[in-house]
């Protein structure tokens, strides 16, 4: 046992969604940093390359900007890649969206923009790409697909995010669904859920004072880069080879100790 490449993901091809910011560059950035090849998709072009040029400093990265809340525009982001690659060791289903509204006013097109882009563009590229995770999975080394959900979909948030939270139950179930028919093709799927962390989503969470807000958490603390990096990098690189169907908060304890 090599305990120094255990969780190094060099040499590998990676594309992350929703890798321009937040979540999905916290991400992106660790496998980079950790020698991978690096693309990086968002619909906005320019914070797109911008973060692509960022992360090109430590690394390997290009932009790849695609608008994945259509079916054409998955399978548009897949054939691209499929025209630079010719297989692909990971793959992180990241992009995603939130609406939130009180219950009587919550809009069905609001709701539908979330499910679209949570779940149905999770699946669609998913299926777009099976024939590059295939060229690249082996028995002793599979591919992988990292969906990233939310405890929200493991709990009940206090806020009304309807479709927000319904969308990453939705991501759970589909991840284990989704590895019960890969994992013998040597294709692994887990889904990671975080917690608390410092996004443009949540923002809004620490304009005043998030003191009330963290003390909620039983670690008593938001969640670092750090820790988004090694639970990636964990179900990327060999150490997590045997990890499959599984949902992984990461979350300081807020849905599992609460």
């Amino acid at each position: 046992m090599d305990v120094t490449t255990l969780f190094s993901v060099d040499g590998k091809t990676a594309l992350v969604t929703g890798g321009s910011r937040g979540i999905g560059a916290m991400i992106a950035e660790a496998m980079v940093r950790s020698g991978a090849k690096v693309y990086v998709a968002s619909r906005d072009a320019d914070a797109c390359r911008r973060t692509a040029d960022r992360l090109a400093e430590f690394g390997w990265c290009e932009p790849l900007p695609a608008d994945l809340s259509t079916e054409e525009g998955c399978r548009a982001l897949a054939a691209e890649l499929s025209r630079r690659e010719t297989a692909l060791d990971i793959l992180v289903n990241n992009a995603g969206t939130a609406w939130g509204a009180a219950l009587e006013q919550y809009p069905v097109a609001g709701f539908d923009k979330v499910m679209n882009l949570n779940v149905r563009a999770t699946f669609v590229l998913t299926q777009s790409l099976l024939g590059l995770l295939e060229a690249a999975a082996t028995a002793d080394e599979p591919a992988r697909v990292i969906n990233v959900g939310s405890i929200d979909g493991l709990r009940v948030p206090e806020l009304e995010s309807y479709a927000y939270s319904a969308s990453k139950a939705a991501v759970h179930h589909l991840t284990r669904h989704l590895a019960r028919t890969l994992t013998p093709r040597h294709i692994n799927v887990n889904a990671i859920a975080p917690g608390l962390f410092p996004t443009k989503m949540t923002a809004f969470m620490f304009e005043d004072d998030a003191t009330a807000t963290v003390s909620q958490i039983p670690a008593g603390r938001a969640g670092r880069d750090e820790d988004m990096a090694g639970v990636a990098l964990y179900l990327a690189s060999r150490a997590g080879a045997y990890t499959t169907g599984a949902v992984i908060p990461v979350d300081g304890g807020a849905a599992t100790l609460r």
